[in-house]
């Protein structure tokens, strides 16, 4: 049998008690609407029982009168009412959701969302023709379901415009939630107080009945809530500490004013967080020898006062590296990998003997703190050292170069010649250019034969005494080694056309001469084998300096005799016709070596390169 009251003659059943006020005489009803089945909130006001009074009457009559007029989602609509034998029932909207009273958890944002639509209500009322001051706000009768939807109830204690307050009306409020105007004249400021001392409530866990052990003193109505919330934002504690103010002039005006207060107040920073700050958020290393080890600090500071940064390094995942855990990754290492501290020195150490040579890896390393955003990101470049294949260093420049000048100096010699022994025959005109010309051949043997026996007695002589440099890769220096042996060929060449030409003058034409005209021509003859003796020398020192060369580098520079005779050959086509048999065998000799031995030495160093490749197939890639 049940001991709920039967309502079912005023169209309700009663489904189960929500709560009950001896003192008050009220007891709050669960029912259901018999004829649409809506749930509805009945209160049943039992003025006739023992212990309460009908001085209460006028209070809940108050509450009707109030709830007639307000039409606001966060309010629960008035339905109606009846009498009952020792008192009446009020029906209202039933709201689903528990009241603050009831111990919960929420977070510092939500909170933040609590207080702004209960200022929005607040608003709602203060902007009404007759303002309407709640005067009992407080944590029991503030409902919040689980979508953070806020409703205000019990309207028992409020005032409508300017209507008188009776006093035993004022000292039914909750103490530790009334302001010390109530007991006066409340204003549009008074429910605030309310409000911000609910807020309090739920940001320390405090119930509502010992909201009073937070008050000092020496002043009732001042609470003391900022040592309980450290890692609050100081913004929100100013405004919530504004909210409550002894004195009413300095509290918001009224629940407008606080709303826009309250929402400018940046909501992701609603926590007095740390404040991360790096050194440099990229870290570069650079490996010079395969398999070393290189370290780099950051130092990572915190300027927030009253704050403490903790912080947890990770190495961001990737797919080339192999599985790891926060504690171990596999080539980088940091220390501490967790801090406590506001300026901390982390030493980040990576280990390149487990990384491919020559090539750039990319890592992020994350740091998670305390802070906002919880997540920092440092990005990590690490540049490996290259591959310990030493590549033939070819200077494409210099090649370039010497092919030019040795085609050009093979052409001006091959146009030279002829122009100076054209000379020779206008000179000697009238003379016998038989004996001049039999003088020059024999003078070239001659010549050719003491080169080739004096020099190279003449540089193995400076060799063996170590007093020459031919293996000195300084392109001036052999130029002034091949101008010395022309220099040297010319004057020999030249005393032999001299002679040779004095001789063969003398018995070409015996009997009388022309003085004048035959010293001309034996200076004419001197001359142009001084000429061809410096063309010759140079020519021949030139080779033997660039055989010696090819010798003393082992084939180091092969370019460059390879490069000299392609560009004789050429320039020696240019004069005499490519289509010369000897020419064509001249640039085959030269040109077929060079370009294969530059091919096989990009070829071989591709060879090596993949084969060291092969063999590091077992390391991390980038």
């Amino acid at each position: 049998m049940s001991n709920y009251s039967d309502f079912s003659p005023h169209g309700y059943q009663i489904i189960s008690e929500l709560g009950r006020n001896r003192e008050g005489g009220r007891i709050t009803w669960l029912a259901s609407n018999i004829d649409t089945g809506k749930q509805v909130v009945l209160k049943q006001f039992c003025f006739a029982q023992a212990g309460s009074t009908w001085s209460a009457y006028d209070t809940y009559q108050r509450e009707i009168e109030v709830l007639r007029g307000l039409n606001h989602p966060g309010i629960p609509s008035y339905l109606g009412s009846f009498g009952t034998p020792d008192g009446f029932c009020m029906i209202q909207k039933y709201i689903d959701a528990p009241s603050l009273g009831v111990a919960r958890s929420f977070r510092p944002e939500e909170i933040k969302e609590i207080a702004v639509k209960a200022l929005e209500i607040l608003v709602y009322l203060q902007n009404r023709t007759l303002v309407v001051i709640h005067r009992d706000i407080k944590p029991e009768n503030i409902l919040v379901n689980d979508q953070l939807e806020v409703y205000l109830i019990d309207f028992g204690f409020a005032r409508i415009g300017t209507q008188e307050v009776f006093g035993s009306s004022v000292f039914k409020g909750t103490p530790g939630f009334i302001p010390p105007e109530q007991m006066r004249q409340p204003t549009k400021a008074s429910d605030l107080y309310g409000l911000g001392a609910t807020l309090i409530c739920l940001l320390t866990s405090v119930k509502s009945a010992e909201i009073q052990n937070l008050t000092d003193h020496d002043d009732p109505y001042l609470i003391n809530f900022r040592h309980l919330l450290p890692k609050l934002n100081l913004s929100l504690i100013n405004w919530l500490e504004k909210m409550v103010q002894p004195r009413q002039s300095n509290r918001f005006a009224n629940a407008q004013t606080a709303l826009e207060a309250l929402k400018a107040l940046d909501s992701r920073n609603i926590i007095r967080q740390p404040n991360v700050e790096f050194s440099t958020t990229t870290l570069n290393f650079r490996a010079t020898r395969l398999g070393e080890k290189l370290t780099q600090t950051i130092t990572i500071s915190n300027s927030v006062p009253e704050t403490h940064l903790e912080g947890r390094w990770e190495v961001a995942p990737h797919p080339h590296d192999p599985p790891h855990t926060p504690d171990y990754h596999a080539w980088i290492s940091i220390t501490p990998a967790k801090f406590i501290g506001n300026r901390v020195e982390c030493y980040i150490q990576v280990d390149t003997s487990k990384l491919m040579a020559d090539k750039l890896y990319k890592r992020q390393l994350f740091l998670h703190t305390n802070a906002y955003p919880d997540i920092h990101i440092v990005n990590l470049e690490v540049s490996t050292a290259p591959v310990p294949i030493e590549r033939q260093k070819i200077s494409y420049a210099n090649l370039i170069w010497l092919f030019l000048i040795c085609e050009i100096t093979t052409m001006a010699i091959a146009w030279v010649v002829p122009v100076i022994a054209a000379k020779g025959v206008v000179l000697g005109i009238n003379l016998a250019w038989d004996s001049i010309l039999s003088g020059s051949i024999v003078g070239m043997k001659f010549g050719a034969v003491i080169a080739t026996i004096i020099c190279p007695i003449f540089i193995l002589w400076k060799k063996f005494n170590r007093r020459s440099d031919y293996s000195n890769r300084d392109m001036v220096a052999a130029i002034e080694r091949s101008a010395a042996g022309g220099a040297f060929g010319s004057i020999a060449m030249g005393v032999v056309g001299f002679i040779v030409g004095a001789v063969v003058r003398s018995i070409a034409q015996p009997g009388p001469i022309n003085l004048i005209g035959t010293i001309l021509v034996i200076l004419m003859d001197a001359i142009f084998f001084a000429i061809i003796g410096f063309l010759v020398f140079s020519s021949i020192f030139s080779v033997l300096c660039l055989l010696c060369t090819i010798i003393d580098w082992l084939f180091d520079d092969i370019f460059l005799p390879l490069t000299a005779g392609l560009g004789v050959s050429v320039g020696m086509g240019f004069i005499l016709g490519f289509h010369n048999p000897f020419i064509l065998l001249a640039l085959t000799g030269t040109a077929l070596p060079f370009f294969t031995i530059l091919l096989y030495s990009l070829f071989k160093h591709r060879r090596f390169i993949a084969k060291y490749r092969k063999s590091e197939q077992h390391l991390i890639q980038p």
